[in-house]
């Protein structure tokens, strides 16, 4: 360890506060190899560690301790005197045992996956026969209190920080510096935020619900965001699964039923825990770059119930941003045959690399459970979650109710934090680095002062074949993330075409229970309306091949179009949406090369440029197991993962506000993101539509085509605008992610962390031949009707961490003109 990431803490004097015990080291072997894996701990206690892949540890205790004890099978154990309460780089040379060696194995390499050569399987399998009958699983309901603490800390804290320009003006901060008792490193809270709340479940029914009780935090203005962030990354989990999933990432459970082809299991001690006797098994795993976990478990010889876990991510894992995974769990003893989980502790360091002296954020939630109940049955009715339960007062408990519900006392530096924070926050150099950082997040420059946001500022520039360099200014009102209402503009200007456009729409939260919102709005744009199937509800809404840069062809087929909505939108279930609408629209080609023109006769002698129409359109939406946060008229997604449908049907009248045409269109939607175990998230999505009625070109359903270099999810990257026209589909997308399953175990490969993507597409749809009679555009019609259209890629994903390659081939109709055979797209993100 570097010692002089501790200069800050000494400086501050913080050790003389706590009368703790820290102690860091490397633990080697005779031949000065280092001892991966080697039990620590305090003599006497049940505090402890085990050295990581290169040998070195860090430990630290709220108690003094004079003696730590090394251990490690086929090694003499080893017991250290110390003399001072902080030991730091400590040197153990542990000596090969020969009574040992013959009965047992030492720690290297590979360990055997058969019972008979490995005490430590057939305890594995015990655990898989007995999972379901551990935990709350037992009991057809159960109910308990639940105190959960989130924090974020500025990690690896040292003078050159302290003295930097960044924090000049704002050194009293680092006042509540401290080291995590993980990893040795000093950190700076910055942000913490509590809850404690009731959770009630059946197992019969198979529903949960937690009734919030009281929230306090402190930090950042809008820190909803932060703890919506920090609640999906930590996500709930049960160690007994087969993965466990972090970062949207599954990582394979040590006790996985495929943990034995994934991990190294070594029966390594036995010993009294709680007055139960249990054994201890470390594990450690068989491949590096896979996701998966090194770390430890005590479990009782009888119900084969975990007693402590721990799991520290491998650093070879292939994941993104976070250096550090460490998880502890502990489980209760209540009776002879109930283990329940009593305490759970996560921490991640976030950083941009894996550095062990680069800086870092710490995000750690601790939990804990208690007061559990059973068998209590409640109503089915009780568990229907209402779509709106804010409750105001859980947000404004006093002291004394944390002090009740509080199932573990802050320490002095937590309770720091509260001051500190609502210090820094009245630092004008620190609102500037906020507000800096929150135009980065959110892509709005607040103004506070006026309730107005500016922007958003990604959305200033874009270009097409129509308007040349478009520029675009914009705003909303905001008074809050809660706001009861909103407005929304945006004013554009094309340098090409010299004309402006503009939008502007509203909306009303009129009842908060059932979620009762009434919509309108007005915008005349240019856009490419054959960039999806299923039309978008958003009269702002604006797709991304409107305003393409670059791409394989002139962007060139748009619509000029004008846009009046008004909608009623009710949830009366909770992620059940009914929305009503009507819409009157015209719509006129934007580009001399590209035309809309129908016949308005049977003769088709005249023709007509201009669509005005009004539609009528109901639909229907349903989110399976979203979470929301927020209660004002904009919500955001606390997390992904969940599936979408959504059916409409939408109704034109023919004469109502002088409209063009009679028809009715049925469109569905489901997206569903799946989850495939240690191989990845496979995402479908299917769309289907038919549109009964004759109607031009502008109202049929154009198979999306993308002519940019982005990879778009949800076009064909093969195609044209406008190369396939249709008046009933059928389309799938499949598209899968392995993350770095197969690469990971290709030597030259593994250490770039490269993931695999493989995807295919296919649609197909036909035109009726009344819908070609009425086409005057001067586009001949095509669609995949005698066999389906399809293409297939090959990506490669996190090339520096950022970038995507996918390689795109069509599969058929390759004699269509111009059709493109191959080509290359790419995209890129900051993805876990």
């Amino acid at each position: 360890m570097n010692i002089k990431l501790l200069v800050p803490f000494f400086f501050f004097g913080i050790i003389s506060v706590f009368a703790q015990t820290k102690i860091s080291g490397h633990v080697l072997d005779e031949q000065n190899e280092s001892v991966p894996y080697a039990n620590v701990f305090f003599k006497g206690s049940t505090e402890g560690t085990i050295t990581d892949e290169n040998g070195k540890f860090y430990l630290e205790s709220q108690n003094t301790w004079d003696t730590v004890v090394v251990s490690f099978l086929g090694y003499e154990t080893l017991e250290i005197p110390l003399d001072k309460k902080v030991n730091y780089d400590l040197k153990f040379i542990l000596k090969e045992g020969a009574s040992q060696l013959k009965e047992v194995l030492i720690v290297t390499g590979k360990q055997s996956k058969k019972e008979s050569e490995n005490p430590a399987i057939t305890i594995l399998k015990k655990i898989w026969e007995r999972k379901h009958k551990n935990g709350l699983r037992q009991f057809k309901q159960y109910e308990y209190d639940k105190y959960e603490k989130v924090e974020f800390d500025l990690n690896t804290i040292d003078s050159s920080l302290i003295k930097s320009k960044l924090f000049r003006g704002m050194e009293f901060v680092f006042e509540e510096v401290d080291t995590s008792r993980i990893t040795g490193k000093t950190y700076l809270p910055i942000f913490i935020n509590e809850s404690s709340s009731k959770v009630y479940g059946d197992n019969i029914l198979k529903k949960e619900k937690e009734d919030l009780k009281g929230n306090k935090n402190s930090g950042f203005s809008n820190n909803q965001v932060i703890i919506d962030f920090v609640d999906d990354l930590y996500s709930e989990f049960d160690i007994y699964d087969n993965y466990l999933k972090f970062f949207d990432k599954s990582f394979v459970s040590p006790l996985s039923k495929t943990g034995i082809n994934t991990y190294n299991y070594v029966l390594s001690d036995s010993a009294f825990i709680d007055n139960k006797w249990c054994y201890n098994i470390i594990y450690y795993p068989r491949r590096k770059n896979e996701l998966t976990f090194k770390g430890d478990f005590w479990v009782n010889d009888s119900t084969f119930a975990i007693k402590e876990i721990n799991l520290q991510a491998s650093k070879s894992a292939n994941i993104n941003w976070v250096k550090e995974i460490y998880i502890e769990q502990e489980f209760e003893v209540l009776n002879d045959s109930l283990f329940l989980i009593k305490r759970d502790y996560m921490l991640s360091d976030f950083a941009l690399n894996k550095k062990e002296q680069s800086r870092g954020v710490y995000g750690k939630r601790t939990t804990l459970y208690d007061k559990y109940a059973f068998d209590i049955p409640k109503t089915e009715k009780f568990y229907n979650e209402e779509v709106y339960n804010y409750n105001e007062d859980a947000y404004n408990r006093d002291d004394a109710f944390w002090e009740a519900n509080r199932l573990e006392s802050l320490n002095d530096d937590e309770q720091g934090v509260y001051k500190m924070l609502d210090t820094l926050k009245t630092v004008k150099k620190f609102k500037r680095l906020y507000n800096l950082g929150s135009i980065l997040a959110s892509g709005y420059v607040e103004f506070p002062s006026i309730n107005f946001d500016y922007g958003p500022i990604f959305s200033t520039f874009g270009f097409n074949e129509v308007e040349g360099l478009r520029l675009r200014t914009g705003g909303r009102t905001y008074f809050g993330p809660n706001d009861l209402w909103r407005l929304e503009g945006f004013l554009a200007y094309g340098f090409r075409d010299d004309k402006f456009k503009y939008g502007i729409s509203g909306k009303w939260l009129v009842d908060k229970k059932n979620r009762f919102i009434i919509s309108g709005g007005n915008r005349r744009d240019v856009e490419q309306i054959g960039a999806s199937l299923t039309n978008s509800t958003d009269v702002l809404g604006r797709s991304l091949a409107s305003s393409a840069v670059i791409g394989t062809g002139p962007n060139d087929k748009l619509t000029n179009i004008n846009l009046t909505t008004l909608a009623l939108e009710i949830e009366p279930a909770k992620n059940l949406i009914f929305r009503l609408s009507g819409s009157y629209r015209t719509l006129e080609s934007a580009s001399d090369t590209f035309s809309l023109d129908y016949f308005t006769d049977a003769t088709q002698t005249t023709t007509e440029s201009e669509i005005k129409q009004y539609e009528t359109a109901f639909s229907i939406s349903y989110f399976p197991k979203r979470k929301m946060t927020g209660f004002g008229v904009e919500r955001r997604n606390a997390n992904d993962g969940y599936a979408s449908l959504f059916a409409q049907v939408t109704r034109g009248e023919k004469g109502f506000l002088n409209s063009d045409f009679d028809y009715t269109k049925l469109q569905f939607s489901y997206i569903q993101p799946w989850q495939v175990g240690g191989f990845g998230r496979l995402t479908t999505t299917f769309e289907a539509g038919k549109t009964i009625g004759e109607v031009p070109l502008g109202l049929l359903s154009v198979v999306p085509g993308n002519q940019s270099y982005f990879s778009i999810y949800n076009s064909f990257s093969q195609l044209d605008f406008y190369e396939f026209v249709t008046d009933t589909y059928t389309s799938l997308h499949l598209e899968h992610n392995f993350n770095g399953r197969f690469f990971s175990r290709i030597p030259f490969l593994r250490k770039y962390n490269l993931r695999e993507i493989v995807g295919i597409r296919g649609v197909w749809g036909e035109v009726s031949q009344a819908n070609r009679d009425l086409n005057a555009s001067g586009l001949i019609y095509v669609a995949p009707t005698n066999k389906v259209y399809y293409e297939y890629s090959f990506g490669v994903g996190n090339i520096f961490k950022v970038f995507r390659i996918d390689f795109n081939f069509r599969g058929n109709y390759l004699d269509n003109p111009d059709a493109r055979k191959f080509g290359v797209t790419g995209s890129f993100g900051f993805y876990f």
